[in-house]
């Protein structure tokens, strides 16, 4: 019998992470697991962001906003071009680089996040995927014409435009040029 209540505690305290995102995120809507980054991110935004649940975008999310920005207003299947042509429309970067709003980005970036982890709670398609990581390379970007260059694994503009690309498979190769060009732009 103790064993069993050892097993039980092990097991509670395993999925207590998972379940302490789910109650605090309102974007997290259906039942699949979410993988433990995303179920990261899920937690750490459900005090950031809010859900307006009158209005939903893709697969039944609610539509999201993150200091003042909204996803139905930056919403890539809407725009009836590819994740990839959208968001180098949608998320392009001014000169100087230094110079970008990085909070507006980040702002951006966060609706992307918490409508990606929705789309996962409900085994949705994944082609959010691409703008998302385009997002977060344009931040990195940002960050690095500021003088925040990283070499954390994960955290460098290399990392960054690999998960660009790798997640643009079926684009057209002028749209990935532009964010092989945009690598190497970093002033």
């Amino acid at each position: 019998m103790k064993t069993t209540l050892l097993f039980a505690l092990v097991g509670s305290a395993y999925a207590a992470p998972q379940l302490l995102g789910r109650q605090n995120a309102c974007f997290v809507v259906g039942s699949e697991v979410l993988p433990q980054e995303v179920a990261d991110s899920a937690a750490s935004l459900a005090n950031t962001v809010t859900c307006d649940t009158s209005q939903t975008t893709i697969d039944g999310v609610p539509d999201v906003s993150s200091g003042g920005v909204t996803f139905s207003s930056i919403n890539f299947a809407e725009s009836g071009q590819t994740p990839l042509a959208f968001a180098l429309d949608q998320f392009a970067t001014t000169s100087p680089l230094a110079d970008n709003d990085l909070q507006q980005f980040q702002d951006e970036l966060n609706t992307y996040l918490a409508t990606e982890a929705g789309i996962r709670s409900v085994a949705g398609s994944l082609a959010i995927k691409v703008p998302k990581f385009f997002l977060q390379f344009q931040i990195t970007r940002i960050q690095q014409a500021q003088g925040a260059v990283s070499d954390v694994p994960g955290q460098t503009v290399e990392h960054q435009l690999e998960k660009v690309v790798k997640n643009s498979a079926g684009e057209d190769q002028a749209l990935i040029d532009q964010v092989n060009s945009l690598a190497v732009t970093l002033e």
